[in-house]
């Protein structure tokens, strides 16, 4: 084997990554999703690592999924961006970071055809400035949350720190990741390992103590693909998807699923609970689910963060079984109780898909 034309290949699939003053752009879906994810990515960022992170509360969708289902035009599209893009020059900062993968994809979209057509970026600049009177600088640097995370991966597993390993064994836990499909395939060069070896998640399992799994329907899409679901008809392919990927994963007994998208981890944990009521089947351990993570929970999981603040308790799939295995503590009291400590109502236990021994 030919070590240094290995290396010299692995040096096209990496990214510089922005290392501070990110401009931060949240998610449509995720906040309805798994609404801890962001407000810990946040957390993390400014308590835990000294980071500058700047919001806008005037930010609006980037429309992504309306213009991946041809509901919004691209020109459309395009100015909405450009004007995101305006409100971070206006907040002086030009480290663009987004927490959904859609939008990462769609930025990179915009910028690459603004680079090979400037007459484009001068007629969106016209509507913008037509529109709202602002104008903009393109983002020095565009990042995805993912890759910030795994930027400062080796700080979050600091030692003292909680790791990917079974409590009971000392085993490192066998773990599932899955790329969002708008990371990585639309232009490979823009992440952590590109299209065939994206190492964003997987650099964060390792380095965090787990062993990652590989199997045959690895790069294969969780189900969402926005018209397989949007338009009811097309729902059976949607589960059917994600049907494949966890009959491909099954047999390796993984200890979790991590993603880095929103659409994903909704799908891989709501379709495990479908799943369940339609077959009565399930993909765990003893009748349980395979926990599915977004790498913001997971990482406010090694940092010792309380699993229900981070939002764990919204999951379909029950998380204390992996908890347990790693040795995280929490009170299962807490589960279903707000911030303020009302109760906020218990979920029906599902007819196959079994609920953990504490619920």
């Amino acid at each position: 084997m030919n070590i240094g034309g290995k290396r010299h290949i692995w040096k096209d699939y990496q990214k510089e990554i922005a290392g501070d003053r990110f401009f931060y752009v949240r998610s449509c879906v995720r906040q309805n999703f798994f609404p801890g994810s962001e407000k810990t990515f946040l957390r993390i960022m400014k308590e835990e690592l000294g980071k500058d992170v700047f919001e806008n509360a005037a930010h609006t969708t980037c429309s992504g999924i309306g213009y991946h289902s041809d509901v919004v035009p691209f020109e459309t599209t395009m100015t909405m961006v450009a004007r995101q893009f305006a409100l971070m020059t206006e907040a002086g900062y030009e480290n663009f970071t987004t927490s959904c993968i859609t939008s990462f994809g769609l930025y990179n979209e915009i910028l690459e055809t603004w680079h090979h057509f400037p007459d484009v970026e001068a007629r969106i600049r016209e509507h913008l400035h037509r529109a709202t009177g602002r104008t903009f600088n393109k983002p020095a640097n565009v990042s995805h949350a993912s890759d910030v995370i795994f930027k400062f991966r080796k700080e979050i597993g600091a030692p003292g720190n909680f790791r990917l390993v079974s409590k009971k064994t000392g085993k490192p836990l066998q773990v599932v990741e899955h790329i969002g499909c708008h990371y990585a395939k639309m232009f490979p060069s823009k992440g952590v390992g590109g299209a065939e070896y994206p190492y964003v998640l997987t650099g964060m399992i390792e380095e965090w103590g787990g062993e990652v799994i590989d199997y045959p329907e690895r790069r294969h899409c969780c189900g969402f693909g926005f018209r397989q679901y949007l338009v009811q008809a097309n729902r059976g392919y949607s589960i059917s998807c994600t049907k494949k990927k966890f009959d491909s994963m099954a047999p390796y007994k993984p200890d979790f699923i991590l993603t880095n998208c929103p659409g994903c981890p909704m799908f891989l944990d709501r379709w495990q609970y479908a799943l369940s009521e339609m077959k009565g089947t399930t993909y765990g351990e003893n009748g349980l689910g395979i926990p599915v993570l977004t790498y913001e929970e997971l990482a406010g999981m090694i940092l010792g963060y309380d699993p229900w603040d981070l939002g764990l308790q919204v999951h379909q799939v029950p998380v204390e079984p992996l908890l347990d295995k790693i040795g995280i503590p929490y009170d299962p009291g807490r589960k279903f109780l707000t911030m303020d400590g009302k109760p906020m109502g218990q979920p029906l236990a599902p007819s196959h898909l079994k609920f953990y021994k504490h619920v």
